[in-house]
């Protein structure tokens, strides 16, 4: 009987002690909104779904192992020889501030754009860095990642491709999000949002004759204003012969809830004109799993006629466990 009733208390104290911890927020289990990347493919670079016999999602937080990671976003791979290179933002932190946690440039490989093993944190500043826009140009590997809070568009150069990167100089002083670089008509020319109250809505347009520069701003700029449904980069620009395709992240009513794509219709140094290229977003929130409440970022690499294949990111709800914040 004594034993019974000491069970009974026992159990009442246990009772006791969970009720507090969720009314307390202390170390539980708690629902967070996690980012994180897969393969898409399809006919076009605008008609895609889940690539078949590719995990959902491919690389995940918890994939990273050397380091605490809450989000793993903003891809984009460039294929070398018989091997694929993935460059993507690596947040550590909680998630829970911006301000407080710190975006890393990272790296994983595939012989097959399928099975992706993670090779750790190949770029990292002293400010936040995301969206490592990896490209080649006269045989070397460039990459103009975000440094919105290094106060300008770095211009980053492979002294040894894939892992080790180095600083080549500023492109544009300022604070900018997202820049897209692309060439045409032998100039280059790069997208930027560039609103200076972070409402993602501005988005602006520089050109050069030269990598190095120096960039103006073109005179039709800003292209878009006072519009976050389709300011902000989603990601690489495609240039198809004479069709540019624009990828623009919807920020309204919430970050990164889907991706729209533009057809450029004119672009010359002093002219510029777009047009909605699909009625339909690319791609977007799924209202359930991995991507249930959005996508933000498209890379889309002809592989072969008429089959694209994709690297996206999405964000959906996940069980973490850890101290929450006080409130």
């Amino acid at each position: 009987m004594k034993r019974l009733i000491l069970w009974l208390v026992a159990g009442i104290v246990v009772l006791v002690v969970i009720s507090a911890v969720i009314r307390r927020n202390l170390p539980f289990t708690e629902r967070v909104a996690q980012w994180s990347i897969a393969m898409y493919a399809g006919p076009t670079p605008v008609d895609l779904a889940p690539a078949s016999a590719t995990p959902i999602p491919t690389i995940s937080p918890r994939d990273l192992h050397d380091s605490r990671v809450c989000a793993t976003a903003d891809p984009f791979m460039v294929r070398e020889d018989s091997t694929w290179y993935l460059f993507f933002e690596a947040i550590r932190g909680r998630c829970l501030n911006w301000r407080e946690d710190k975006g890393v440039v990272s790296l994983a490989t595939s012989p097959d754009a399928r099975h992706w093993t993670y090779r750790g944190t190949v770029l990292e500043e002293p400010f936040h860095m995301s969206y490592p826009y990896v490209f080649k140009w006269d045989n070397q590997y460039y990459m103009i990642p975000e440094t919105f809070q290094g106060k300008a568009i770095r211009l980053y150069c492979a002294k040894q491709f894939p892992r080790q990167w180095e600083f080549v100089k500023n492109l544009v002083d300022g604070g900018f999000t997202d820049p897209s670089i692309f060439r045409y008509q032998d100039r280059w020319w790069m997208y930027a949002e560039a609103s200076p109250k972070g409402k993602n809505d501005i988005l602006r347009l520089y050109t050069a004759t030269d990598l190095m520069g120096p960039w103006t701003e073109h005179p039709k700029s800003p292209i878009v204003q006072g519009n976050p449904d389709i300011a902000r980069g989603g990601g690489r620009v495609l240039v198809l012969g004479d069709t540019i395709l624009r990828f623009a992240q919807d920020d309204k009513p919430s970050y990164g809830n889907q991706v729209w794509v533009f057809r450029v219709t004119r672009l010359t140094p002093t002219d510029y004109a777009e047009e909605q290229a699909r009625a339909e977003a690319v791609v977007g929130a799924s209202g359930g799993g991995w991507n249930e409440l959005g996508m933000h970022t498209v890379d889309a690499h002809e592989i072969a006629p008429h089959h694209w294949l994709a690297v996206v990111d999405g964000i959906g709800w996940t069980r973490s466990w850890g101290l929450k914040y006080w409130r």
